[in-house]
């Protein structure tokens, strides 16, 4: 698995709010993918998604994550999950 480059990191920023972005850490990222497993996750574009995510980038108030693939960050609106609405 492919790291992000931290001064990358450090410049990287939310497409939608603008918001600085971090790495989601492996806690939450469970959390993430246990409710992938279950099916109750779609990411902005509809998409009810089915893969666990091996990495993945988060706004610092934690409401919107951004999949890592490859190690490239993917900062596409229709691809964010808006995780406030599945973290109960």
């Amino acid at each position: 698995m492919s790291r992000i480059d931290t001064r990358l990191l450090d410049i990287l920023c939310c497409p939608i709010t603008r918001r600085p972005l971090r790495m989601l850490d492996g806690q939450m990222l469970d959390k993430v993918n246990a409710a992938i497993a279950g099916g109750r996750v779609r990411n902005h574009g509809g998409t009810t998604l089915s893969d666990a995510l091996t990495q993945a980038l988060v706004t610092t108030d934690g409401d919107l994550v951004y999949p890592v693939r490859d190690g490239i960050p993917v900062l596409l609106e229709e691809e964010c999950i808006h995780w406030a609405a599945f973290n109960d």
